[in-house]
């Protein structure tokens, strides 16, 4: 399977970007020869190329005829590290991160666009939240409260003999006891705060190439448009926008639509750079008046791919969250066991903690990412001194608390219940009022390819407060179960969660079996579309003779199976409505009742009793071994190769977008890798003139889209784009509608010099691109490509073909035709450039993406 393209007939000089999909690959396979050589890049993502290719830019005349094949590797970014792998324990933060870029296109819309992105937020921030609270409970309540103050418990475990309360010991205070189990959730706080600060100075520091809008060189040609659209320029002056947001132009003020702004003139710029053109008459690149300003999708902004500065201000946010939220809990056990001095100090440790939570909230909910300009500058006093301050507050409480407090004993639970109680109302309403700006920024439009008519994002947040719960339930009451020990048989549990955490637990079974309807409807659905698809799948191989109904009958499964991607929509919306209900009822009933599920119906119909006792005693396991299965996953990821890849697929998949909604989320690794594409397309265009072809399979076709967005238009003039197995319209589409909705990939189609999209009805992940034609430009989605190639054996096969799927989309003839045509369509290649003073080439060669 050669990368190589069959030699085009005109052009000259051109090169072939390979970036491969989820789950990595080779360079060795990618450019099909086991010598190869890193050109540019590090270990965690670098262009490689055939060791007889590397000095191509030195002779360029010995591929005039054909093209210089590299490939582009960035597996490392999400799955090379072991360690990575206990990134799954933050898969509600990264789940909460999506439904941010979730929302529905919105155009003329600025403060319901700007409410839906500050509701994710407060989303975000109550995750935190959650996890520090169940942090909390499990060190401070079963811990250092319960299990410490209950003889029978402390006796069994040697190492919690200081602490114990029946020993006397200096520790024994229950104030300090709580003020030492305070450096669990402590610690915890300043691990994510880690984690996220060491990933932001690796993945968020990336900055975007400057000198978008320099004048291309005098012997680039301007690339040629389809008719009826304005030509790709190179140059741009910036008149000052009108108010009400129109940009003066030759023709008249031009309103600038919602994800579409206006370009910045000269190198200097750190606005936008240019973008898709509008269509409509224009002057030419040398006409002497102004040109129109070109306007450009938010994909293509020059700080969409730059995030530091969010990521930096959320980050200081969300830890003094988690330290506010471990003082909040020191304070609450406190308070009531407080009297003169004492109940002064902690008043005035109260206003502090309420003081420091309101700049907390107006932090998180300031005006989120500046995609318009690169952000340069970090607020100092956000980053690091909002949580230095709470810090700082949480030993002073931690302190308060250390004070012995005459007649305090520990007895019963500490008040965890309704603190997860206002946590988990508080995510509902956010979710709910999430719901109704997304209706109302969909009303306008209603696609009807977005997924739940616009309500992705809210489904998707309201998923991720489920992830967060069960993770934290889980915690809880395995921890509770572990301390209980079995010597309490008889006697009743000694140590036990929040009331509310079985109630939640007690739901997971009710809704598994809701979950079933739905299924049991896919399977039966998959089956009938089975057998629907068997006339049809013979007739596209027009099988002489007696069709072989296995063969066939492989083919139509293989094409049903597919199709259960496109109703993954339902799935989520039913799992998310019935779990927004089923929460709200578990808080209802923890509230009404104030006991477990199972004695709460104490006295009620025997039946209902024995059903509620088998859904606390069926959930409880449930939500615990969930949790254990995460950690399990995690360890068996460090030790197993196969299964770290495993999880970096998920993390290919889920930490595409940038962190602007959690900053403790698994970084963004298009950071690095959108940057790294387009200063390597950037700097060999402009140093050799020669054309561009970049190809990218599943998710690299995401990556290869996102950085030609990303290109000045003298650059977009010379890449053609190739795209396979391709999620851009079915998945990134389909959630993500204003970004990579119609229009955007319209825009795109239009912009970009030429572009063709090759997919199988047997492909479960990529699909049909749905671009039409315009004007001299053809459809972008290529005739269905036939899996297997051969229905049976041939003199061409003579063994059976297998049924691809997702994979080898390069063994297809039709792939090296459709790159061929491709590079034919580009304008000739132009005179080999290299001037020192470009400032694209600034800091890099050739063969160096910077």
């Amino acid at each position: 399977m050669s990368p190589a393209t069959p030699a085009p007939e005109t052009g000259g000089a051109a090169l072939e970007l390979l970036v491969h999909g989820v789950g990595g690959a080779t360079p060795q396979s990618m450019l099909d020869d086991p010598r190869t050589v890193r050109v540019t890049g590090d270990a965690t993502a670098a262009v490689y190329r055939r060791t007889e290719d590397t000095d191509a830019e030195d002779h360029p005349e010995r591929y005039a005829a054909g093209p210089v094949p590299e490939a582009y590797c960035w597996s490392n970014l999400t799955s090379g590290d072991g360690t990575r792998a206990l990134w799954l324990l933050l898969l509600p933060f990264m789940v909460a991160n999506l439904a941010h870029w979730m929302r529905p296109p919105a155009q003329g819309r600025p403060g319901l666009v700007r409410l839906y992105g500050v509701l994710v937020r407060l989303v975000a921030l109550t995750l935190t939240v959650l996890l520090t609270a169940a942090a909390c409970e499990v060190a401070l309540d079963l811990t250092a409260w319960q299990c410490a103050g209950t003889a029978a418990c402390s006796g069994e475990y040697s190492w919690l003999g200081f602490l114990a309360a029946d020993r006397g010991g200096w520790w024994s205070v229950p104030g300090r006891r709580l003020a030492l189990a305070a450096l669990v959730p402590t610690a915890l706080v300043v691990l994510l705060w880690y984690l996220s600060n060491r990933t932001w100075s690796a993945y968020e520091a990336q900055r975007p190439p400057t000198g978008y809008d320099a004048p291309a060189p005098e012997t680039a040609p301007v690339a040629s448009a389809p008719a009826g659209s304005a030509p790709i320029r190179t140059a741009h002056t910036r008149p000052a926008p009108t108010p009400g947001g129109l940009v003066p132009t030759p023709e008249g003020p031009v309103p600038t639509p919602e994800g579409l702004i206006p370009t910045q003139g000269g190198p200097d710029s750190t606005l936008d750079g240019a973008g898709p053109v509008p269509a409509g008459p224009g002057p030419t690149a040398t006409a002497p008046e102004p040109t129109p300003v070109e306007l450009r999708p938010a994909l293509g902004r020059p700080g969409f791919w730059y995030g530091r500065r969010l990521v930096a201000r959320l980050r200081g946010a969300h830890t003094a969250a988690g330290f506010l939220t471990v003082a909040a809990a020191l304070t609450t056990a406190t308070a009531r066991h407080d009297t003169g001095a004492r109940a002064a100090l902690g008043l005035a440790l109260q206003a502090a903690l309420v003081a420091l939570g309101v700049v907390v909230l107006w932090v998180v909910c300031r005006r989120g990412r500046s995609e318009r300009r690169v952000n340069l500058r970090v607020e100092r006093a956000l980053v690091s001194g909002l949580p230095a301050t709470a810090l700082g507050v949480l030993a002073l409480t931690a302190l308060h608390a250390g004070w012995s407090r005459p007649g305090w004993i520990s007895s019963g639970t500490l008040p965890g219940d309704a603190a997860f109680g206002a946590l988990t109302l508080a995510q509902g309403i956010l979710v709910v009022a999430l719901g109704v700006v997304a209706l109302l920024l969909q009303r306008p439009r209603k696609d009807p390819r977005t997924a739940l008519r616009g309500l992705g994002g809210p489904a998707v947040a309201m998923l991720a407060c489920a992830l967060a719960g069960v993770m934290s339930g889980g915690v809880a009451q395995r921890v509770a179960d572990w301390l209980d020990g079995t010597s309490g048989a008889g006697v009743g549990p000694r140590i036990g969660p929040p009331v509310l955490l079985s109630w939640q637990a007690s739901v997971i079974p009710v809704l598994l079996l809701l979950l079933l309807a739905p299924a049991a409807l896919l399977a039966v659905r998959t089956v009938l579309d089975a057998r629907r698809l068997r006339p049809a799948v013979e007739a596209d191989y027009g099988a002489e003779g007696e069709p072989d109904p296995v063969r066939t009958g492989q083919i139509a499964t293989g094409r049903a199976r597919a199709g259960l991607t496109d109703s993954a929509p339902v799935l989520v919306g039913v799992v998310s409505g019935a779990t927004l209900l089923l929460g709200a009822a578990s808080v209802a009933g923890a509230w009404a009742s104030g006991n477990v599920p199972g004695r709460a119906f104490d006295g009620a119909h025997p039946a209902i009793a024995s059903a509620a006792s088998a859904a606390q005693a069926l959930g409880s396991w449930m939500i615990g071994f969930g949790f254990l299965l995460f950690v399990t996953w995690g360890r068996r990821a460090y030790k197993d190769a196969s299964a770290r890849r495993t999880i970096g697929i998920l993390w290919d998949v889920g930490t595409f977008w940038p962190r602007a909604a959690h900053p403790f989320a698994p970084p963004c690794y298009a950071e690095r890798a959108v940057p790294d594409l387009t200063w390597r397309m950037s700097s060999w265009t402009r140093r050799t003139g020669g054309r561009l072809v970049i190809s990218g399979h599943s998710q690299g076709s995401v990556l290869a889209a996102a950085a030609v967005w990303q290109l000045p238009p003298a650059t977009r003039g010379r890449v053609a784009l190739l795209t396979y197995g391709s999620p851009l319209e079915r998945l990134y589409g389909r959630w993500f509608p204003a970004y990579f909705g119609p229009e955007a990939l319209r825009g795109l189609h239009r912009t970009i010099h030429c572009w063709s999209n090759l997919h199988r009805a047997t492909d479960p992940i990529g699909g049909p691109v749905c671009v039409p034609a315009e004007a001299d430009r053809p459809a972008v989605d290529a005739d269905v490509l036939l899996d297997p190639v051969a229905y049976g054996r041939t003199r061409e096969h003579p063994l059976p073909e297998p049924i691809l799927g997702h994979s080898d989309y390069q063994a297809d003839p039709e792939f090296a035709r459709r790159r061929s045509a491709l590079l034919d369509r580009l304008p000739r290649s132009v005179q080999h450039r290299s001037d020192p003073n470009d400032p694209e080439l600034q800091g890099s060669s050739g063969r160096s993406s910077g």
